[in-house]
């Protein structure tokens, strides 16, 4: 697993060009019966969660800036894994490509 950066404040990291910064939604540990499920279980990440902050877009071949297709405050739908972990306080968030997300969830 490649290391993970630390911040003292979210505040503190602005993705470059077609970067997105996301929080994954953290899987329940409890079912709606009550049942307490062990770390085994929900050990694998979700596949959701909501877009924190984007880069300004990448420039295409003809040098124009080609913005990012999500803003903040965005749910999406991203690969299983992947992504480049930053570890802020107690919370972890991931950087990925624009063009790695999968969808955006609109309800």
């Amino acid at each position: 697993m490649a290391a993970q950066a630390t911040f003292k404040s979210i505040k503190a990291v602005v993705p470059l060009l077609d970067r997105v910064l996301v929080r994954r939604f953290k899987p329940e540990t409890k079912t709606a019966s009550g049942v307490i499920l062990p770390s085994s279980a929900t050990n694998s990440p979700l596949p959701e969660a909501t877009v924190i902050a984007t880069g300004p877009g990448a420039p295409d071949k003809n040098g124009n800036v080609r913005p990012v297709n999500v803003k903040a405050g965005d749910r999406v739908l991203l690969p299983g894994w992947g992504g480049s972990p930053i570890k802020v306080g107690d919370e972890e968030y991931f950087i990925f490509r624009d063009s790695e997300i999968l969808a955006k969830i609109q309800e």
